[in-house]
Formats: structure tokens, C-alpha cells, sequence
């Protein structure tokens, strides 16, 4: 684990490195879509698409925890009402399916559609039909939200859907192989910790910093 302790400077440093790994040429050439699924993924995208006319956009998502456990996720909902159980844990500890789909419309209804109408102004997610996407993060402690968001995408029938994320468990790597036509990673990790600790510093993404991503125009 310690090989691993802040091996990216930050997030620009991960999305130079990164470029080095993506086509970049094609995911100008194709028209890629962009679609970050975390604040901190967000201006990952953002670093990574530079002057690059690509769409960008974000997928929002919340966690469903177990019910006296505020440390624990056992599932997730997206924007588009997709929703990702961790089977394990919920049979582990005995949890109603009633309760996570209740929990999921709620989630739904209270913080995703606020998100939606503070940061796109109320607009929708974007279809996604017929377009190669990038699904963008900067790490992954247990692969729930980029299951989520994959499983929101493949929905939409894209033509292509590639994953960048600078640093990944081996197990979700794994775990997320078969439903992406690739996947672009710079350390693949057996004994994850947490994402803070691959980065030196990982300043927090503040709301004027979302809405300056999501509303900017970029032009060659």
C-alpha cells in the first residue's frame, strides 16, 4: 500500500498523465461525449478536455446507505432512476428491497432533481444514444457509482462507452471490463484504501467551480 501513498500530485497531474493513455486525437476526431460522474471527476474532465470542443457533462447520482449506517453504501441511484444494488451487503445484513427502492425515490426527489435544476438549470441529462462515451472519475473505493452510471448509459444505447478513471482496485477493474470497450487507468491497485490517498491533495470542488465546468463553452 505504501508504494502506492500519493502517487499523483493532483488532479491536473492525473489528467496530463492521462492523456498520455486516452486517444486523444480520436476522442476530438469522434466527438466523444464527456460524462463525469463525481465533483471531483468533473474538473478531472474539465483538465482533460482543455480546448477541446467535446461535450461535457455531469451524471448525477446519490448513495443509498444502510439503514443505522451512515458509513456504509449498499446501493445507487442515477439522474435517470438506475439503480445498482450491492447483493452482498444486502443480504449480509438482512435488508428489505422495499427499503432501497424507497430510499432510491426519495434520493431521487429531494437531492438529484435539486442538483439538476441548480447546476443544468433543470435541463435533463443528455441522450446518449448512438455516441461514444467517456464516462470520467478520479478514483473508486467499491465500483457502485460507475456501475451506476454505466449500467444509466448502456440504457441509452451508445455506440461506444470507455472509462477513465487515473486509479481503480483491481477487483472493480475487473469487475467493470465487460461492459466497457475500454478502459484508460494508471495504477491498477490490489489493497484500495481510499482515493484521498493516492493524491497528494485533492482540494474540494466548490459549487461556482460545478457551474463554471458545466456552463462553459469551449471553442478551438
Amino acid at each position: 500500500m505504501k508504494k502506492y501513498k500519493h502517487i499523483l500530485k493532483n488532479r491536473q497531474d492525473a489528467a496530463t498523465k492521462l492523456m498520455d493513455v486516452i486517444p486523444m486525437q480520436r476522442l476530438k476526431d469522434e466527438s466523444w461525449k464527456m460524462v463525469a460522474i463525481s465533483r471531483g471527476g468533473l474538473e478531472l474532465a474539465y483538465l482533460l478536455r482543455k480546448k477541446l470542443p467535446n461535450a461535457l457533462d455531469f451524471l448525477f447520482s446519490e448513495a443509498i446507505l444502510a439503514p443505522n449506517n451512515d458509513d456504509c453504501e449498499i446501493a445507487r441511484v442515477s439522474e435517470r432512476e438506475e439503480i445498482v444494488i450491492n447483493e452482498q451487503l444486502v443480504k449480509t445484513f438482512d435488508i428489505q428491497y422495499d427499503y432501497i427502492y424507497g430510499e432510491a425515490q426519495r434520493k431521487h426527489e429531494e437531492q438529484i432533481l435539486s442538483y439538476v435544476y441548480q447546476y443544468r438549470k433543470g435541463r435533463p441529462f443528455a441522450s446518449m444514444k448512438g455516441e461514444v462515451v467517456l464516462l470520467i472519475d478520479e478514483g473508486s473505493e467499491t465500483g457502485l457509482r460507475l456501475m451506476t452510471a454505466i449500467k444509466t448509459i448502456l440504457a441509452m444505447k451508445p455506440k461506444a462507452l470507455y472509462i477513465a478513471v487515473p486509479v481503480l482496485p483491481r477487483d472493480t477493474l475487473e469487475l467493470l471490463e465487460p461492459f466497457a470497450d475500454d478502459i484508460f487507468t494508471l495504477y491498477e491497485i490490489d489493497d484500495y484504501v481510499e482515493t484521498t490517498l493516492y493524491y497528494e491533495e485533492l482540494e474540494k470542488v466548490e459549487e461556482e467551480k460545478i457551474e463554471k465546468y458545466l456552463g462553459e463553452k469551449n471553442e478551438i
